[in-house]
């Protein structure tokens, strides 16, 4: 870490920043609080601030938006619960409001700001001062347009309860939710709209988002998400803002919960993904979340309360989806892991090519042997033309012992048709493929792993590999990067977790590695295996591609963490017949995944590069369509 910039950005420091900053230093302890800073400071690779200004809608789209007549024009009421909110922030809300390019809108306006039964750090007039003040423009804004709607509550309800009162003011076909002091960017009516014209209508809507500083000038920290993503919900409330809902499902799963102020949008997205018949995502910036003192995007200790409520709803929610599974609290604030159940004890089988390579074998077999809890498991070597003395001792000292079978492959090379062959002499009901190459690091690999692989949906699931400098090998696999697929955060330290921790958080990804993952037979066998059309490369890709075409998840569980000592055995593509047989497995690809290349990974939002692989913006001169889907 470069200590010169951290002194740097520090002396640069305000008081309140300071002081933030000493409260993060005693909740992570010195190492981690470091770590944390050296990733805020770090230079973007695309500036974000340049990027948005180059993104965002220009004046002649939005007049052309302005002149543009649905087919379907439904009405959007956009619910906003208040709280002595700051005159300025609510003028400027209210004002993002009215500059919709589409015209159809409600604005539904619940204030509890009157509630004297709360405890208050001003003196009683002051607050009757703001409070006349604040009713004035609200009043002021009502006569000016006839879209706006007031409702004084008698009493503060909270965030939940003010926002069921503002909601239950909406008479508009979906409904859209934005906090009292936020920003929505002119076009995002529009661009909800846009996409309610599709058949069949989606019934829950959400938009990527940034944060606004106090003036509402610059913007920083996009969350460019990915589409629906059930494991990364349960990470982390990535949905978060803009979000819109019919109303018929809102009517299907009630209102907000007050058990959960503080999360109570988390356990109300919770709640309507498991009931949608649609979600769509809109990757485009259509929401600016401002940061203040008090808020919880600047400061999210201000609010240490919501982040044990959001552990509450995903709990509440795996009860619902009849999942078994511990809620745990991540140390940075608003993220969680999930520790599933493992139900049973199920034969899992353990599927390693091997050829010669002795001492590389002995210390991934020894790590299985000695550092893993999950004892029901069988090991497969598939020996592949070996040709050394050696390993065959190696062989005859550890055939039909410890659950240890060696079986003969005696064809070319053929790193699909192996594993298929491997699966054929396989008896669990749960196959994990493994390279030769491998080394255990958490007893608990197993167990997480066949977690994961048992819940109902899910066929796949990989692990975060390591090389033995302890940086990232593997932490998870892109569609499109570099061309065809590419792994993320390679040579990223171990100790870092990435763009929104994504490294280090459960989710689900398009394909994973077969270095180290666990496959169930059902999803095995209704795939077909491995294509042996892929000799060497991109076959766990294709692979994974195939199984979730029939429709299971595939799942990165970075609590699954072995090194990886990188593909000793196989050689270079040195050779002219190399080359032509990776070359043919590219157009394989190519031709068998158009669409996925084309249209883009679904798990990975179309505005990041694929030159690289850290979840850096697309530089403006290649983005695809201003991000437009």
């Amino acid at each position: 870490m470069n200590i010169k910039k951290c002194l740097n950005f520090v002396r640069k420091l305000s008081p309140y920043n300071i002081q933030k900053g000493l409260k993060y230093l005693k909740h992570f302890g010195p190492k981690e609080f470091l770590i944390r800073l050296s990733d805020r400071i770090e230079p973007e690779d695309v500036p974000y601030g340049p990027w948005y200004e180059s993104h965002r809608a220009s004046e002649e789209e939005l007049a052309a938006q302005r002149k543009t007549v649905f087919r379907r024009q439904p009405l959007i009421s956009i619910a906003v619960p208040l709280y002595r909110t700051p005159e300025i922030y609510l003028r400027e809300m209210i004002e993002s409001v009215r500059s919709q390019t589409y015209g159809r809108w409600e604005l539904c306006l619940a204030d509890g700001s009157e509630d004297r039964t709360m405890a208050s750090d001003r003196k009683a007039d002051d607050c009757k001062t703001d409070a006349d003040r604040r009713r004035a423009l609200l009043e002021e804004y009502a006569a000016m347009d006839s879209r706006i709607h007031v409702k004084y509550l008698e009493k503060n309800e909270g965030i939940a309860g003010n926002t069921n009162a503002a909601i239950a003011m909406a008479s508009g076909d979906y409904i859209g939710l934005l906090d009292h002091d936020d920003l929505l960017a002119p076009d995002a009516l529009y661009e909800i709209v846009r996409k309610l014209q599709d058949d069949p209508r989606p019934e829950l809507l959400y938009t990527d988002e940034d944060k606004v500083d106090g003036a509402g000038k610059e913007h920083f920290q996009p969350n460019l998400k990915p589409d629906f993503n059930p494991d990364l919900l349960r990470s982390n409330n990535y949905i978060c803002h803009f979000l819109v809902f019919s109303r018929e499902l809102f009517s299907q799963v009630g209102g907000f919960d007050r058990q959960y102020d503080g999360a109570q949008d988390y356990d109300f997205i919770l709640r309507c993904t498991e009931q949608a018949r649609g979600i769509c995502h809109i990757p485009r910036i259509l929401y600016h979340w401002r940061t203040h003192a008090a808020s919880t995007a600047d400061n999210p200790l201000s609010k240490e309360y919501a982040y044990e409520s959001g552990r509450r709803a995903i709990a509440a929610h795996l009860e619902r989806c009849q999942l078994k599974g511990e809620v745990i609290r991540k140390p940075d604030f608003g993220f969680y892991r999930v520790r599933y159940q493992v139900s049973g004890t199920p034969l899992v089988s353990i599927i390693i090519p091997n050829k010669d390579e002795t001492d590389t074998l002995r210390k991934c077999i020894d790590s299985i042997q000695n550092k893993t809890s999950y004892r029901n498991y069988e090991i497969i070597i598939v020996e592949n033309n070996s040709k050394t003395d050696e390993i065959f001792n190696y062989y005859k000292e550890i055939d039909g012992r410890n659950g240890i079978r060696v079986v003969y492959w005696d064809k070319e090379f053929n790193y699909s048709a192996i594993n298929n062959f491997g699966v054929s002499h396989a008896s669990g009901s749960y196959f994990v493929f493994l390279n030769n190459d491998m080394e255990i690091i958490r007893e608990d690999w197993l167990d997480e792993l066949l977690g994961h692989c048992m819940r109902p949906g899910t066929g796949i699931v990989g692990a975060r590999l390591y090389y033995p400098d302890d940086t990232i090998q593997h932490a998870g696999i892109v569609v499109g990067i570099g061309g065809i697929a590419g792994s993320l955060f390679v040579g990223m330290k171990r100790s870092h977790s990435g763009y929104l921790h994504k490294e280090s958080l459960q989710q689900d990804l398009s394909a994973v590695t077969a270095a180290c993952m666990m496959v169930s037979r059902e999803a095995f066998l209704a795939s077909g295996g491995f294509e042996e059309k892929l000799a060497v490369a991109f076959n766990d890709v294709d692979f994974c591609l195939c199984v979730r075409e029939l429709g299971y998840l595939v799942v990165y569980d970075p609590y699954v963490e072995l090194y990886h000592y990188e593909s000793r055995t196989r050689g270079a593509e040195d050779t002219p017949e190399k080359v032509r047989r990776f070359q043919s497995e590219i157009e394989y690809m190519r031709s068998r995944w158009i669409d996925i290349l084309k249209n883009g990974d679904p798990y990975y939002n179309r505005n990041f590069s694929l030159a690289k692989w850290n979840y850096s913006l697309r530089p403006a001169d290649g983005r695809p369509g201003k991000g437009r889907n």
